[in-house]
């Protein structure tokens, strides 16, 4: 049986410009939910400014289409 997947990207902006920093509990919670909606994290990339500081995180998600 050949499985079709559906894909999703979710950005999380890092919080400061100075330090840019992950909310690890919204980042929790906004997983927990894409999770009870199927979908499954199946990478991240951080974007770089010019100074190479991450101030978005795209994480790329998948669930089976049905």
């Amino acid at each position: 049986m050949k499985i079709t997947w559906e894909y999703k990207t979710v950005q999380l902006e890092t919080g400061g410009w100075v330090s840019p920093k992950v909310d690890h509990s919204r980042l929790e919670l906004l997983l927990n939910d894409l999770g009870r909606e199927g979908w499954e994290l199946v990478g991240v990339v951080g974007t770089n400014d010019q100074g190479g500081k991450t101030h978005t995180i795209v994480g790329v998600l998948k669930r089976p289409l049905t």
